[in-house]
Order: structure tokens, then sequence, then C-alpha cells
């Protein structure tokens, strides 16, 4: 993938050509350019090195759950919601600041209802849950896009969240162990 002035390149891999590395793309294009029609948005993926079909390009608008939102001037671009969209990238950071600006309602009620312990060990960080539901705390934490975090995995009781360092993964521990309320966490 090319970089374009003002985009910045999805950080640390190449983009391959795949369906989540194509939403991925094209989120971070609507989130730093006013796209009023697919027709634009197929060329700015273009100018990317990533071609698709307009029937494709519909669909991933669907699947991201993008809509025409109001912009400056009055004029209708695409926006994708803030959280919840598959294959948005987190920004660089991990303050407590940032974080709680990133804590949505849904990942606030799951640590507050399943995380059980929070302990770091560098870059990872592993929460444990009652049997059954980590698949909830990581989609509430993929939902929240909080930054720093790079991504997680979940098991039956146990998800591993990857970040971008070990201050990061701290911080993060951290926060989700506020969120869960008082009590031993780990």
């Amino acid at each position: 993938m090319s970089t374009v002035p003002g985009v910045p390149a999805l950080e640390g891999a190449g983009t391959p050509p795949t369906k989540a590395a194509r939403h991925a793309l094209i989120t971070q294009i609507l989130s730093h350019e006013r796209i009023r029609s697919q027709a634009e948005l197929r060329e700015a993926l273009a100018r990317r090195g990533v071609s698709t079909t307009q029937a494709t390009l519909s669909r991933d608008l669907v699947e991201l759950r993008a809509t025409k939102v109001r912009g400056a001037g009055g004029t209708q671009v695409y926006a994708v919601p803030e959280a919840g969209a598959p294959g948005q990238v987190s920004p660089v950071g991990g303050n407590a600041e940032s974080l709680t600006e990133h804590t949505t309602a849904r990942l606030a009620r799951w640590c507050a209802d399943l995380v059980v312990t929070a302990e770091w060990a560098g870059n990872q960080l592993v929460l444990r849950t009652p049997a059954g539901a980590a698949q909830l705390l990581a989609s509430a934490l993929d939902d929240a896009m909080l930054p720093g975090v790079l991504g997680c995995i979940a098991g039956d009781d146990t998800v591993l969240v990857i970040t971008r360092s070990e201050a990061v993964a701290a911080d993060v521990a951290a926060h989700l162990l506020s969120l869960a309320g008082p009590g031993p966490h780990g």
C-alpha cells in the first residue's frame, strides 16, 4: 500500500488483499477524507493500489455500517461509526485521558460484569472472565478501539490483549480494572 499525504499508513505491515484489510483501508480513508460517493471512494482505493467492483464496495459499506452524514457546508459525506466498525485501527497512545475518551458504555458494562483478573507481561495483557464470557469482553474491547491496543484474542474464559508497549498494557489493565470496580482483580 502506498502512503498518501495526510493519511497515515496502517503501521507495522503492508496491506494484504483481504476483505479485512480492504475494510480497514476504507475506514481509514473515510476518517481522513471527505468522500461524497462510491465512485470517489473507488478512486481513493485505486490510488492506494486496491481495485474493487462497485458491488463489492457497496457490500463493504453496508458491512462497515457506513452512512452518509452532513459534513461542513451541508455536503453529504460517508462516515463509519466511531466504535464498532470492523477493521478500525486504534490510534497510537494509551494515556488515561484517551482511554477514558474511547471507553464505550458497552465496554464499561462488560468490565463491571465480567473482569475477574487483569495481569500483564510485557506488551501483553491477560484478562480472565467467567467461563464462556471472554468473547463478549473481547468484542467490547475491539469496538472501543482503545489507544495503543493492537487487538485481542478470546478463548472461553481468557482474553489476550496485545498492546504497543508494556506501558500501554499497564495503563489498559489499570483502566479496565477501574471499570470493573472495587474488589480483588489480580
